[in-house]
């Protein structure tokens, strides 16, 4: 009898889920919407609800298209977006929607933190610095603003450990997701649960931890009627949707790293000795006993889909790739900021703005669409040189995402970074690295290494075209400066 894996990938505009088979080779995938709402200034919240029932229909389609018996599944795996914070009472029911990784809504609970603790304290033990989207800040806010939902609160819950529970009725939090909250322990990967009571939080809203592919449980009846899976599939931990997209795109050893290409950007360089630095995302891999130093951008292929929706609703992406390469490198001068939602790394500045620069009436479409790519790729770029300067080492880039199916964004990438960039199935590269953590978890694959080799096949590399370098280093100085020259004007 043929084996299965599934992959399900909670995102921040829809989910994901994907039937694969032991090779890599997807039997059959469904994607699922859902809206981000904007209730007030620097609010963006989600109805995880809405998250499980999404997922749930694309399950159910994905066991129709390829005919398999949900009994030939060995094993679920689930990844998710960054920095959720949901509250569960003792049943599982949902306290209120979730803030997601882009709101900003805690910037007085990191205030007051600061002045309580300080911001030196709190890195020695996550490694990170302290940000308002993060995880800890939004349990600080519902206590100080819904003390309702936190008198009532059992679990608080990461996007992919929500969906375990509705799955399994366990709670847990993986490793990968443990960078959100100051009171994680990075180099020791345990809670610190003094810190947490020093902090303010309940230490028992922590769920137990588990490595992402370890299992937690098993799908229960009330699952299984729900989703179309059989009662008793095991389910792992599963982990952060960057990490496990990292390890789809084959980014198993240290000094291996990924480029993100999805609605966030950034990158992940996988490291095997703890390397916190405050520019940075320092976060556990979903391989064991190595960490991720990652940049993380709110400006991905976001902010394409944003030009998108707002200026040209009537192109596709690929018409708009081709309309972006008549356009000379450089953009004639067009600059974007792509701070669409603040900044995370290496600046860090939850008030930073998306800006045009450059626009005349010899400008149309193509030069704007062209500038968001290249501004993207530069944003790529600071993360990539704050890494060197922190001591990495950082080879080829493996791609992953929507983003990597432009031939013309991924080579505008490799030319603006000097990197090769490697593309394996990059539609597929975060469930399928969630299924590469059931089938590890489940024994289909004896090792992570194994799983990589079996798994992911490199489609296509993108040289770095050295004519090209003193036009985009350029460019990219004058992108550093505009940003250095209008940040006194984004704190309003």
């Amino acid at each position: 009898m043929d084996k299965y894996l599934l992959g399900i990938d909670i995102g921040t505009s829809g989910c994901k889920v994907a039937l694969f088979r032991p090779d890599g080779s997807a039997a059959a995938q469904s994607t699922g919407n859902y809206p981000v709402e904007y209730p007030h200034p620097g609010w963006a919240q989600q109805h995880p609800d809405m998250w499980w029932e999404a997922a749930c229909g694309c399950i159910r389609r994905v066991l129709e298209e390829s005919g398999a018996d949900p009994a030939q599944i060995e094993g679920v795996g689930v990844d998710g977006q960054s920095w959720s914070a949901i509250a569960v009472d003792e049943q599982g029911r949902v306290l209120t929607p979730t803030p997601i990784w882009t709101d900003t809504r805690a910037q007085a609970q990191c205030d007051g933190l600061r002045g309580r603790i300080g911001e030196e304290e709190l890195f020695r033990c996550c490694g990170n610095p302290l940000q308002p989207s993060y995880t800890l800040p939004k349990i600080l806010w519902y206590r100080d603003h819904m003390p309702e939902v936190y008198a009532k609160a059992r679990w608080i819950l990461q996007s992919n450990s929500y969906f375990v529970y509705r799955l399994t009725g366990r709670a847990s939090q993986d490793l990968s997701q443990g960078y959100g909250l100051s009171c994680f322990d990075m180099s020791k990967r345990c809670w610190d649960t003094a810190l947490a009571d020093r902090i303010g939080i309940r230490p028992e809203l922590l769920p137990p931890l588990y490595q992402c592919h370890e299992i937690v449980g098993n799908v229960t009846e009330e699952a299984a009627a729900q989703t179309g899976l059989a009662q008793g599939t095991p389910v792992v931990a599963g982990g952060l949707d960057a990490a496990c997209g990292t390890l789809g795109a084959g980014v198993v050893k240290p000094g291996q790293t990924q480029e993100q290409g999805g609605q966030a950007g950034g990158m992940s360089i996988a490291v095997d000795e703890y390397a916190a630095d405050e520019r940075l995302i320092l976060g556990c891999h979903v391989v064991p006993d190595q960490w991720l130093l990652q940049g993380g951008t709110t400006g991905g292929g976001g902010a394409l889909k944003w030009l998108r929706e707002t200026c040209c609703p009537d192109l596709s992406f690929e018409e708009m790739s081709s309309l972006a390469d008549t356009v000379e490198p450089g953009c004639e001068g067009v600059l974007f900021l792509p701070y669409m939602a603040g900044e995370r790394s290496p600046i860090w500045n939850p008030a930073a703005k998306g800006v045009f620069f450059g626009l005349d009436y010899m400008k149309g479409r193509a030069h704007m669409i062209r500038a968001v790519m290249e501004g993207v790729a530069f944003s790529l770029r600071h993360n990539l040189e704050t890494a060197k300067a922190a001591g990495a080492q950082i080879g080829a880039l493996r791609a992953m995402g929507g983003s990597a199916n432009s031939l013309v964004w991924t080579q505008l990438k490799a030319d603006i970074t000097g990197h090769a960039i490697e593309v394996p199935s990059s539609d597929t590269a975060t469930t399928l690295g969630a299924a590469i953590l059931a089938g590890v978890g489940t024994g289909v694959y004896a090792s992570f290494e194994e799983a990589a080799e079996r798994t992911v096949r490199v489609q296509r590399i993108h040289q770095p075209d050295p004519e090209k370098k003193g036009v985009y280093d350029a460019a990219y100085q004058r992108y550093l400066e505009l940003y250095e020259r209008l940040e006194p004007m984004m704190k309003g």
